[in-house]
This record gives C-alpha cells, sequence and structure tokens, in this order.
C-alpha cells in the first residue's frame, strides 16, 4: 500500500499476464494521454453502468478509506417537462423534471441541483400553478435518491421544457444524480420531449 500507484500498477500488470486471466478478471485500461482519456470518455460510456472515467495520480500512496481519485462523469443535454419546484413559483429552488412513458403518465425522471438566481426568475416567469388532476397529485418525493426525507413540492402545469444536462447514471429510466437546468426551450412542447425510459 505505501507503493506508488504507477509501481501498484505494474504489479497488477504482471500477474494478470503471469497467470494469463481472462474474464470474469478484468484489466481496466489505462492511459497517461488525456487525448485518449477523453475518447474513452465520450465513445465508452454510451454503455449502461459506464459512468466515465477515474482519474489517479502516478504517485499517490492506497489510503484505506480515503478516495484519493477523482471521477469524470460524462455529461449529456436533454429536454423534460417541468412538472413540480421546490420553493414557490415566484422563487423555484429546485426543478423536478418528468416524462411521459408509453400509457401517458408523467413520471419523475430527475430533479435539478438548486437553481442559480438569474435561471430561477427565468423560470419563475413561466411557471403555471398546477390545476386540478394533475400526474403528481399525492404522489411522495424524496429530497435524493437514498433519502427517507420527504419532499414537498409545488406542483405546477406540465407544459414547460426544460434542457438540462445529466450524467449517464440512471436506474429504471430515473437519472440518480443531480441534474443541471440548462435552459427553458420555449420552441418544444410535450411531444418534442423523449419518452420515458430513453437514456437520452
Amino acid at each position: 500500500m505505501d507503493e506508488p500507484f504507477a509501481r501498484r500498477r505494474e504489479v497488477l500488470e504482471a500477474l494478470f499476464a503471469s497467470y494469463q486471466l481472462e474474464p470474469p478478471w478484468t484489466l481496466c485500461p489505462s492511459t497517461t494521454d488525456p487525448a485518449v482519456a477523453g475518447e474513452w470518455l465520450y465513445e465508452w460510456t454510451d454503455v449502461p453502468g459506464v459512468e466515465g472515467v477515474v482519474l489517479k495520480s502516478l504517485t499517490g500512496r492506497y489510503q484505506p478509506g480515503v478516495r484519493g481519485w477523482t471521477k469524470v462523469r460524462r455529461r449529456n443535454s436533454t429536454e423534460a417537462l417541468i412538472g413540480g419546484v421546490t420553493g414557490s413559483l415566484h422563487r423555484p429552488h429546485v426543478l423536478l423534471l418528468g416524462r411521459y412513458d408509453i400509457t401517458g403518465r408523467l413520471r419523475l425522471v430527475g430533479k435539478t441541483v438548486p437553481l442559480k438566481p438569474g435561471p430561477a426568475r427565468d423560470v419563475a416567469d413561466h411557471l403555471t400553478a398546477a390545476g386540478p388532476g394533475h400526474p403528481w397529485t399525492g404522489v411522495r418525493f424524496t429530497a435524493s435518491w437514498t433519502s427517507r426525507t420527504p419532499l414537498d413540492p409545488v406542483l405546477v402545469d406540465p407544459v414547460l421544457v426544460a434542457e438540462f444536462s445529466a450524467d449517464t447514471s440512471q436506474d429504471h429510466g430515473v437519472w440518480r444524480h443531480p441534474l443541471r437546468f440548462e435552459r427553458l426551450r420555449p420552441d418544444a412542447a410535450g411531444p418534442d420531449v423523449p419518452p420515458f425510459g430513453e437514456r437520452q
């Protein structure tokens, strides 16, 4: 554990070579070329379950219980409908985004990180309070993916299309990590939004 990562990697590669290890044993590819790493980030992350690339210091020592590396996730831009907000209609804090499934039911696909003041004002100018029969009436939401803390959103008329960026980590059509609001799409409507379950 006291050896630098570069040396530990050499030992690992030698073990794989000397024992001719094959699947299910897998040696993750490694490179020191930023261009190659960038290529991997955008070409290999289309596979479900592969979120990005990991950066490690060649001189770093292994420290149990300490994260000594950085994960760079691929992020894609796509659209969803704003179905609710935290905060208020006049000062939205977080957007709850949804897409329609094949049965016509609006399903939550994720929540954004807190909005900055400028985008929050822009969104507030276009929000309309939900009328009776909103598809999320009575639905319980939690603050985050692993949280049980209830979220009490303000439901809105689900007609506004929001463009957001997200990493590739999804579970049953829902993004596991917070989404980043990019902009409103006044040129788009519900039918232009990808259906629930699509990875885009």
